[in-house]
């Protein structure tokens, strides 16, 4: 009973990491029909930014203040990126140079990660330390975690339903041609798409810094797991990635209990095989009306 509920506690947060990501991948993919393969690394780079500037022994105001500059610059950094890969697509999302401008992005973060910083995981300081629960010591960061999943859920629901920009962003999921020919600055909209996921990513990676593997090698297996997410959920449903994020991240906490960590991925590719057999469009996406 005492191992399950470890499971359970530990898997629901590192499943919000999860669901982070893809709520991330999705904001992007509504407004630009673009999945941002480099979304992984950046999420490393948040944590590498957690390492290098939170102070040792600073305050829960310094800790908020750095939070807030790593969203910032992970902001600044997503949205270039992303103009940087919408700069080749002219008027249509149909070209696919944003598949190698993605990729090219992603192999070129890990690399400078790891000259930077080198190839072992960051051990970055957990400034809330740890309570206890059925007998072991969990990290509250997990249970910040969680809160900031259904935070970020919520900030953007609201973002989206109340500002213009917000709605506009909405409008290019709809139809991104009937948006364009309505006079919505497109370009600028998809741009500051990538800077909103770049602030998700950027919250993420600094506040989950202490509890996930800060490290080049693990860029790959987190934009992975995020994208199952949120395919699972359906992609482009932030609802779907809330939901599927924890049940994912419990089952690959219950896989790695039972059987050790080399059955993860086996596992993932598993998962999203069968969800794609049975409902295609993902377990909370609606199938797309086709024109003729």
């Amino acid at each position: 009973m005492d191992e399950l509920s470890i499971i359970l506690i530990r898997g629901i947060g590192s499943g919000s990491v999860f669901a982070l990501l893809a709520m991330s991948l999705n904001v992007i993919f509504n407004a630009s029909g673009i999945l941002n393969f480099a979304q992984g690394h950046l999420l490393v780079v948040a944590g590498v930014l957690a390492f290098l500037w939170y102070p040792e022994g600073g305050g829960v105001v310094i800790w908020l203040l750095c939070l807030l500059a790593v969203a910032a610059g992970m902001a600044v950094l997503t949205g270039f990126q992303g103009l940087l890969t919408l700069l080749p697509l002219r008027s249509s999302v149909e070209q696919h140079s944003w598949i190698v401008t993605t990729l090219a992005a992603s192999i070129i973060t890990g690399a400078l990660v790891t000259l930077s910083m080198g190839p072992n995981a960051l051990s970055v300081k957990n400034p809330f330390g740890t309570f206890s629960f059925a007998g072991t010591q969990v990290p509250y960061i997990y249970l910040g975690l969680i809160a900031l999943t259904v935070i970020v859920y919520l900030a953007l629901r609201w973002f989206q339903r109340t500002f213009l920009v917000g709605l506009a962003l909405s409008a290019l999921s709809q139809d991104l041609e009937a948006a364009r020919a309505a006079g919505a600055a497109t370009r600028q909209l998809q741009v500051l798409s990538f800077a909103i996921a770049g602030v998700v990513l950027g919250l993420t990676g600094f506040l989950g810094a202490s509890v996930i593997g800060i490290s080049e090698s693990n860029a790959l297996q987190y934009l992975i797991f995020g994208f199952i997410v949120a395919v699972v959920g359906g992609l482009g449903n932030n609802t779907g990635a809330l939901i599927a994020g924890p049940i994912f991240g419990v089952l690959l906490m219950y896989v790695t209990y039972e059987w050790g960590n080399q059955l993860q991925t086996p596992l993932a590719v598993a998962v999203i095989v069968a969800v794609l057999m049975l409902r295609p469009q993902g377990i909370f996406g609606r199938p797309h009306a086709r024109r003729v």
